[in-house]
């Protein structure tokens, strides 16, 4: 998509419009993003929305896993992404003990994610544990995504960062929680690292899309988190990622390159420098009788 078709003819991207390209059997497409810079890349490559992940906590803050991820680090990223994005439908992920501890706490937080953050609607994780909260959030008039699977805010009471639904009974039990979400009003679902024949199942049955990350080619979307895409994130790399670039590789050269221009005085050249008249330098010289 060019600039021109992008800014002249593109329309916003609405829950509805994930409803409608379900219907259409239209693929959804769906990145993460937690600055401006990349946003606005997104955006103008004609990404149907954006997720402002907790994945940050270990893409782009370091840690361990998503778990220490805080309200004010997720409005201060969603913040540049709002900045940055116009178009996609934008998505805040609403992070570990934001949700969990009471109804009332979950409303107010989502709220801030649109009131504050910019964003067009929240995720968050769980099945029907999370009605409540779920319920309460659309009530209040805030669209709400949500995420089954592999649940990373989950991960101590998983055993780590593994597949799920691979029983028959841990999937009739996704199942019922992909049905409940919807039943309360979810606009669409995440589904991570679940077989792919069951999530093409649950895509079916479902009446609101599903978005695939590691479930497979049969869910109405699919979602990366672009620090893997771009191979800028080295740690580890899920199976299901597929790397378009090797950036992190990439920008480890041109730094060592930059180094060498620095320290050899290659750089800046002459090219790089700001000139001043001849006159003026001369008057200059003059004045510090030198």
């Amino acid at each position: 998509m060019s600039e021109t078709t992008s800014t002249q003819d593109r329309k916003k991207v609405t829950t509805l419009t994930f409803l409608r390209k379900k219907s259409k059997n239209q693929p959804i497409t769906m990145l993460t993003a937690y600055d401006y810079a990349t946003a606005l890349a997104i955006d103008r490559a004609g990404i149907d929305s954006i997720l402002v992940g907790d994945s940050l906590g270990m893409v782009v803050l370091g840690y361990e896993n998503t778990l220490p991820v805080t309200m004010e680090d997720m409005i201060h990223h969603c913040k540049a992404v709002a900045r940055g994005a116009h178009y996609a439908l934008l998505i805040g992920d609403m992070p570990f003990m934001s949700y969990q501890a009471s109804v009332d706490e979950a409303v107010q937080n989502a709220g801030r994610f649109l009131k504050e953050g910019g964003m067009d609607a929240v995720k968050l994780e769980g099945g029907r544990e999370r009605l409540p909260a779920i319920e309460a959030i659309i009530s209040a008039g805030i669209p709400v995504q949500g995420h089954l699977g592999l649940t990373p805010q989950s991960v101590h009471l998983l055993g780590g960062f593994r597949a799920q639904g691979k029983t028959a009974v841990a999937a009739r039990k996704l199942i019922e929680d992909a049905h409940a979400l919807q039943d309360a009003g979810c606009f669409s679902l995440v589904l991570e690292t679940i077989p792919a024949r069951l999530a093409r199942v649950l895509s079916e049955r479902l009446e609101i899309p599903t978005i695939g990350i590691g479930a497979g080619v049969g869910c109405d979307g699919q979602v990366l988190v672009t620090h893997d895409l771009l191979g800028l994130f080295d740690r580890f790399t899920p199976r299901f990622v597929k790397k378009y670039v090797e950036l992190h590789n990439q920008m480890e050269e041109a730094f060592k390159a930059y180094r060498t221009d620095v320290e050899t005085r290659a750089f800046p050249a002459e090219e790089h420098e700001v000139e001043m008249p001849d006159e003026e330098w001369e008057e200059l010289i003059k004045e510090l009788g030198t």
